[in-house]
């Protein structure tokens, strides 16, 4: 039998280890908390720095705790971002490793939510002291035209990258006074679809400050025909071509391929002009396949009438010369909303009419070819609202793009916006619309609802397609509407 003294030396060893064991347990958890603070999610760190509000009787203390919390949170995030940056550069394997780990914390913040709900509502008696109190917001964290009381910053650290967040941000002015704008502060936006693209973005965003840019603008492209339109500017230097030689004069350039060392190829096929000229590749968009073919297809383009069958003598085609008599010496400024290399715009030019020329690189450097002859491009995509003020064009002019597969919902969308920037008795040049035959009164529908003055109005079977699709051309001209 074990003495009193034996035992008592047993009990106090034992007390020992589970305290210790205690203590791991405790370092383990709040080890597991602070990694999850490095992948996920904004939402924990607002219920993390409520709940901290809740448990504080002094606001000002609370406040600096919250503060000091933040900045924690901060460097573990720049830190971990530092080791995701290492894991993305490494083989595929890394990649897909991961993947798994974030799956693998998005569950464990789950069940972290979870636990601190719990805790808020064990203690009613701190919640209801909590609802006296003013919601805690700041110029920096509430846009000032905000109904609500929620932090404009929620949605701001929905990101992790730090270029992201900073160019979100609310930029208040330094005066701390309204600017000449009537507005305390600078409000940068993107597209609602980034959110959706949030690994995407933030490859895109990754770069060094005041470095080169990654050579991704393929990457952005497909970020916005995705709906992040519009995209957050960048603090990076844009790549340019290595030897980048001087254009040609104004006079020359507009039938005149550029130099081929003024374009970066190295995400096309074809790799210089002459190549886009012939099609050689056969890979580009279908819809403009001849575009880059400028004796033999474009020169001629609204010059001269093609005729699709010539027994008939059908054609969706108008002159541009026929065209500007409707409204004589009124047409100066308007945008040719197409998939093309700027020729409508070159033509205009002739009779001394400025075309901006809206445009995607799908599959070429359509952007790049239309700068190099001379003209205007708009990198636009059909997400964005048009970058022009109200009633401010005198024609708007549209081919080899808005056809037949657009959604009816979303061609009026773009028809109201055209409309909107159309001064009063402006035209809208619809050239060579195709689409199937049984879907043609749909289509039409939309027009007819602008009620425009119809000064030319045309459908044309398309001879290939045995009377399935036709083509559809008008020139429509916008009503005073004085109410």
């Amino acid at each position: 039998m074990r003495s009193p003294k034996h035992q008592a030396l047993r009990f106090g060893v034992k007390k020992r280890v589970y305290g210790f064991t205690l203590f791991l347990a405790l370092l383990a958890f709040s080890l597991s908390v602070s990694t999850l603070y490095r992948f996920y999610s904004q939402s924990a760190h607002f219920s993390i720095n409520a709940f901290t509000t809740y448990l504080s009787a002094d606001s000002s203390k609370a406040e600096d705790e919250i503060n000091v919390i933040v900045e924690k949170i901060i460097e573990q995030i720049v830190s971990q971002m530092e080791t995701l940056r290492d894991w993305t550069a490494d083989s595929k394997e890394g990649n897909s490793q991961l993947k798994r780990e974030r799956l693998r914390f998005r569950a464990f913040l789950t069940d972290i939510l979870g636990l601190v709900g719990s805790v808020k509502e064990s203690l009613p008696s701190v919640r209801g002291n909590a609802h006296t109190k003013q919601p805690r917001t700041t110029a920096a964290e509430a846009h000032p035209m905000s109904r609500s009381d929620q932090p404009y910053d929620e949605l701001i650290e929905y990101f992790l990258v730090e270029e992201i967040r900073k160019y979100m941000r609310i930029k208040p002015n330094r005066l701390g006074k309204q600017n000449f704008m009537g507005a305390n502060g600078t409000f940068a936006s993107i597209g609602h679809a980034c959110f959706a693209m949030r690994e995407e973005l933030e490859e895109y965003m990754d770069y060094d400050v005041g470095d080169f840019c990654k050579d991704d603008w393929k990457q952005a492209q497909r970020l916005m025909v995705h709906g992040c339109d519009p995209l957050p500017r960048r603090r990076c230097f844009a790549r340019a071509p290595k030897l980048y030689t001087k254009p040609s004069p104004v006079d020359e350039s507009v039938w005149k391929y550029p130099d081929d060392r003024n374009v970066r190829w190295s995400h096309y096929r074809c790799k210089n002009f002459a190549c886009l000229a012939k099609n050689g590749t056969g890979k580009g968009f279908f819809k403009c396949a001849d575009c880059f073919n400028l004796t033999d297809h474009e020169k001629p383009r609204w010059m001269q009438v093609v005729y699709l069958d010539p027994s008939s003598n059908s054609t969706p085609d108008f002159l541009i010369e026929e065209v500007l008599k409707i409204k004589p010496r009124e047409i100066r400024v308007g945008l040719d909303y197409s998939v093309g290399t700027g020729t409508f715009a070159a033509r205009m030019r002739e009779f001394n009419v400025t075309i901006v020329t809206a445009t995607i690189n799908l599959g070429a450097p359509f952007n790049e070819f239309i700068a190099l002859r001379g003209l205007v491009p708009l990198y636009l995509t059909i997400n964005q609202r048009l970058p022009f003020f109200d009633n401010t064009l005198d024609i708007i002019h549209t081919t080899r793009f808005l056809d037949g597969w657009i959604d009816f919902i979303l061609l009026d969308f773009v028809l109201y916006d055209w409309d909107r920037v159309l001064r009063p008795g402006g035209l809208l040049w619809i050239d060579s619309f195709f689409c199937q035959a049984k879907d043609l009164d749909d289509y039409l529908e939309a027009f007819k609802l602008l009620r425009y003055k119809k000064h030319k109005w045309v459908v044309v079977p398309k001879v290939d397609k045995d009377g399935e699709e036709v083509f559809f051309s008008a020139v429509l001209e916008k009503p005073p509407r004085p109410f």
